[in-house]
């Protein structure tokens, strides 16, 4: 059960939960090129108005029928589309899982709706879109255009916009080895979101103690 008297990231982002998402994908085209990985990383808040990362949820996920695959980026990614250890599931079920997921974490928050975060919002946005459109799933939990870029709040907040150099400028340790996979990403990129907005309080922007009355 919420404590009313206490913050609630309702309130930080105007009824809005922000989500974490990260894709991997077979190109930069969402119309035409595959999702590879879908990760989405819950976010909360504890009583003193600060954010942390919850879970991390994942699929791999099996490129749709006539999906087109780029070989640079399934080498920048490191991907085996066909390895059988990748225990991929269909876009319907991998969205299906991880949006069920969200609108219950939007309910139990007492939110409204969840808003996408990502490095370089856009094209994680076009892909997730992309994708539930194809997948015909009715009740996509994201505000349809507006997202938080962590990109942009990073090259505000540190000088950089690439995540990695973001997060150990922001003291966030990050392994190279790791990256690009879509946990790994989510998780790190959750990390810095919280450690941007904390900061921001802590610098005397938005402070729990000056919530309007109820």
């Amino acid at each position: 059960m919420i404590d009313s008297d206490a913050p609630q990231i309702r309130d930080r982002f105007r009824g809005f939960l922000p989500v974490v998402i990260d894709v991997e994908t077979g190109g930069f085209n969402a119309d035409t090129d595959a999702v590879l990985e879908i990760a989405a990383t819950l976010v909360g808040m504890n009583d003193d108005g600060i954010l942390t990362p919850k879970q991390t949820l994942c699929h791999n996920v099996e490129p749709f029928e006539g999906a087109n695959l780029e070989p640079s980026a399934l080498e920048f990614t490191g991907i085996d589309p066909e390895s059988p250890l990748r225990d991929a599931v269909p876009e319907a079920i991998a969205f299906g899982e991880i949006f069920s997921a969200i609108r219950k974490e939007i309910r139990e928050q007492g939110c409204n709706r969840a808003i996408l975060v990502g490095h370089n919002a856009h094209f994680d946005a076009g892909f997730i879109n992309a994708a539930s459109m194809r997948a015909d799933i009715k009740r996509n939990p994201f505000h349809p255009f507006s997202h938080f870029d962590t990109a942009t709040l990073a090259g505000l907040a540190y000088g950089q916009t690439v995540l990695a150099k973001a997060c150990r400028t922001a003291g966030i340790d990050f392994d190279n080895n790791e990256a690009h996979s879509a946990a790994y990403d989510a998780a790190k990129t959750a990390e810095l979101f919280c450690n941007i907005v904390n900061r921001w309080q802590a610098l005397g922007g938005w402070q729990p103690d000056l919530l309007p009355a109820p």
